[in-house]
């Protein structure tokens, strides 16, 4: 298979690039907490990541490519990974409503184990479309970032959300730091939290 080019998303692509990773996420183990009943998951999913998708086009670095497949949204240098999205509360419930609940205690989470006291590159979400997974499209995304940042000295950081996509990871460079997160009142593994040091030429 042909790698396709990556190039960088535009804000009229974000609903698209949002249901590429709702459809990615929509079996792992995080979402069936956040949303156990799968008709209401598959509701809520999309809106939810587009909130994330938008800010990341807007104040962060998101690539994709032509055919909308796959997509990573990067953000730089937020204590808190993503930085402040105006207005987030109201969107989120607006999104996610009756679930809100769980998906702030995910980002309160998310928030408490961030890596601080060093400025760093975070990856919020990194998503191949179901069918085109295990192609070697989630890793040529990853490369173009971490190019980026291997010529700029940055690390980065992330959570995965799978064993699979924690194997991913390793195999591009990162390293476990920590524990892996656990949901409140909920599975003891949901995320994987995971550093990479740049590389030097």
């Amino acid at each position: 298979m042909t790698l396709p080019a990556i190039r960088v998303a535009e804000l009229p692509e974000a609903g698209a690039l949002a249901q590429v990773i709702a459809d990615a996420f929509f079996d792992l183990v995080v979402c069936h907490w956040l949303v156990p009943d799968p008709v209401e998951r598959r509701r809520v999913l999309q809106p939810d990541f587009e909130i994330l998708v938008e800010h990341g086009i807007r104040q962060g670095t998101v690539h994709t490519t032509d055919a909308l497949d796959a997509v990573a949204v990067w953000f730089s240098d937020a204590p808190e990974g993503i930085g402040e999205i105006r207005d987030y509360d109201a969107r989120l419930a607006a999104a996610v409503a009756p679930h809100t609940a769980r998906f702030t205690q995910l980002d309160d989470v998310m928030h408490e184990s961030h890596p601080t006291g060093r400025p760093h590159e975070y990856l919020a979400l990194l998503a191949v479309k179901p069918g085109l997974q295990s192609a070697g499209i989630g890793s040529a995304l990853l490369k173009v970032r971490h190019d980026h940042l291997d010529a700029e000295g940055i690390p980065a950081y992330l959570e995965a959300s799978s064993q699979r996509s924690r194997s991913l990871y390793l195999r591009n460079g990162y390293v476990e730091v920590g524990k892996p997160l656990a949901a409140p009142d909920g599975p003891d593994e949901i995320m994987y939290p995971l550093w990479r040091e740049p590389v030097r030429s």
